[in-house]
């Protein structure tokens, strides 16, 4: 066989593009597990779990929440998904810290006990990360926005709550907590769907063009 004719046979080897590695869609399990810690706190804030059970919505902050939105944030930097990571990842920041803080307070631990200013400051801190992240995403589908302003009110009524102990901020908290679990709920839905499939749900239109 000539040179010629082994070089031929083997340039359309050479041409041919590799197959593609499976991307996948990390917001499929982002939103999935951010949904328990969520709904945890709601739970708390309306009262059915008892206020000095405060604690036990740690496992689910923590380790769902937080530790899946993680990943689901790494996942997405991967892909070279900055935007969706830095979300995944700004959550995930909250719930995590979140979490050490409830067990702190209801543990006493770093010197921190119930009543103190450690987590209107908190609170506070994440407030203004939350609007910022609202404003900075209304190139987003209009459903992400509604979602993350209801994360905003949810938000500064839980620190109007832990400023003035006012019980009624703490359940109209847990009902803007609901709330904006069946907004993202309702997302996961249409991502899921169409990972299976199904035809795109409304998301609506983007504020900002």
């Amino acid at each position: 066989m000539s040179v010629e004719s082994d070089v031929t046979s083997e340039a359309p080897a050479a041409a041919a593009p590799a197959p593609a590695a499976p991307a996948g869609n990390p917001a499929l399990l982002g939103l999935a597990t951010f949904l328990p810690g969520a709904l945890s706190l709601a739970l708390w804030l309306v009262g059915y779990l008892p206020a000095a059970d405060l604690g036990g919505i740690a496992p689910a902050v923590l380790f769902s929440s937080g530790l899946f939105l993680l990943i689901s944030c790494i996942w997405a930097s991967r892909l070279g998904a900055s935007a969706v990571a830095a979300i995944f990842g700004t959550f995930s920041a909250f719930w995590l810290s979140l979490g050490v803080l409830v067990a702190a307070l209801t543990n006493g631990w770093l010197g921190l006990a119930e009543g103190n200013q450690a987590l209107p400051t908190f609170l506070l801190s994440w407030l203004i990360v939350f609007v910022a992240l609202t404003l900075a995403t209304l190139r987003l589908p209009l459903v992400f926005t509604v979602g993350f302003v209801l994360v905003d009110i949810t938000v500064a009524l839980v620190l109007a709550f832990a400023l003035t102990g006012t019980q009624l901020f703490a359940t109209l908290a847990g009902v803007g907590a609901f709330a904006f679990c069946a907004v993202f709920a309702y997302i996961w839905f249409d991502g899921m769907g169409q990972e299976l499939g199904g035809k795109a749900m409304a998301m609506g239109s983007p504020i900002q063009k």
